[in-house]
């Protein structure tokens, strides 16, 4: 019998999102002005105000005023009328040197032993479904958002009502084999100006997103998931009927909340830390970042269908307590070869130290505020100005996991 499965995602305007945006804007710009710098950065949003907190351990200055302001700018808050604007919100400044207890912990002389930031699980995740190796549900729902806001940049006139908060939902049909069969249903809703009916809004969303969506997926060369994407689907849009009142002053934002968004949707697992405003001396940031890479390397490498890696750590200790890997039955290995056994492998084959995970995947750089709409996972890997964006999305451990598990 057929199953359902539903993912969500959040716009770059969520006021979530606007607090994960802020905190790690704050984070590039310490890295950009000091590699060395230690960060934990919590922002809180609401109609008209912008709190920073956290803990800093840096030789740079910031100015957080224009951080923040420039950030909320970018989004698209930039009219009176929503009630959180950049150029005339307060924002406040709570930031504190980091706990020395802390610190002690996670500097060490030999910098290869540097100790995990905190204790703690973290989980990396692929599977199959989709070019990216991620959940059809959660690839579709960020894609659904990032069209609808390259309209409300680009093509404004094509749905000139649009304003910069939104959300979307999918779901997907699958069948007795764990194959996604079709889109069953699909959820959108926009923050839109008062004038917009809801009539205009659904036609627009059926009739001008969903086809742009399509011809995006055709230009990735996503066929996977354009092959799901049928004409049979349900649709709901702005299902109160009316979403004018949104973003921080329809609800307040705080950094952390949409870990599920960031991650996998819902599927696989997730440990207990959010990624934004986070350096990387935080594993649950970072080796969060280097369990999604093996996971997609294996998947890539044919060694199973879905992958689920787990690490854990303790405080101020540079190895990690333990590796788990669950392959849910989808394993091509021998039968004799167990899930166990490969976890064993990958221990021997990935060095899991902080220090090592910060320099494989070049995580002193301001790489984060990219990461911070629409998904750390599934993202296109890109150089910039040098800098490497999303290294942990690289397939460039295929061809060694094929050697050590004999698959030739």
């Amino acid at each position: 019998m057929s199953y359902l499965f539903t993912s969500e995602s959040v716009s770059e305007g969520h006021p979530d999102k606007v607090a994960d945006q802020i905190s790690d804007a704050i984070l590039d710009e310490f890295l950009r002005n000091d590699p060395e710098s230690k960060v934990a950065c919590e922002t809180l949003c609401t109609t008209g105000l912008v709190v920073v907190s956290g803990e800093v351990k840096s030789n740079a200055y910031v100015d957080i005023q224009n951080t923040v302001r420039g950030v909320i700018e970018r989004i698209g808050y930039t009219h009176a009328d929503y009630m959180f604007e950049s150029k005339s919100c307060g924002v406040l400044s709570a930031i504190h040197e980091q706990s020395p207890d802390i610190n002690q912990g996670v500097e060490r002389a030999d910098r290869e032993e540097q100790g995990a930031g905190d204790q703690g699980l973290m989980f990396g995740y692929a599977c199959n479904e989709t070019k990216e190796l991620m959940p059809a549900s959660l690839m579709l729902s960020h894609i659904l958002l990032m069209e609808l806001a390259d309209i409300r940049r680009e093509t404004p006139s094509a749905m000139p009502y649009l304003r910069p908060d939104a959300k979307s939902q999918v779901t997907v049909e699958y069948g007795d084999d764990h194959r996604p069969r079709r889109i069953h249903t699909i959820v959108v809703s926009t923050q839109h100006d008062p004038e917009a009916t809801q009539e205009q809004i659904e036609a627009d969303v059926r009739n001008v997103l969903i086809p742009r969506v399509r011809q995006r997926l055709e230009k990735r060369g996503n066929q996977l998931l354009l092959s799901l994407l049928g004409d049979d689907y349900i649709l709901h849009v702005n299902p109160t009927g009316k979403f004018v009142i949104g973003g921080p002053h329809g609800d307040t934002g705080v950094t952390g909340r949409k870990i599920i968004v960031d991650s996998y949707g819902g599927r696989g697992a997730h440990g207990g830390g959010a990624f934004s405003g986070k350096d990387s001396s935080k594993v649950d940031r970072s080796a969060a970042y280097a369990t999604r890479h093996i996971a997609k390397n294996m998947v890539a490498a044919g060694l199973a269908d879905v992958v689920l890696v787990q690490v854990a750590y303790a405080i101020g200790i540079a190895r990690p307590v333990s590796v788990f890997v669950d392959t849910f039955g989808t394993s091509k290995l021998p039968a004799a070869v167990s899930d166990g056994e490969i976890a064993a492998k990958i221990a021997e084959l990935f060095d899991l130290r902080p220090a090592k995970i910060v320099e494989r995947y070049g995580l002193k750089q301001p790489i984060f505020l990219p990461t911070a709409s629409y998904g750390h996972f599934g993202r296109e890997p890109y150089v910039e100005n040098g800098v490497q964006f999303f290294a942990w999305e690289k397939l460039d451990e295929v061809e060694r996991l094929r050697t050590a598990f004999g698959l030739r």
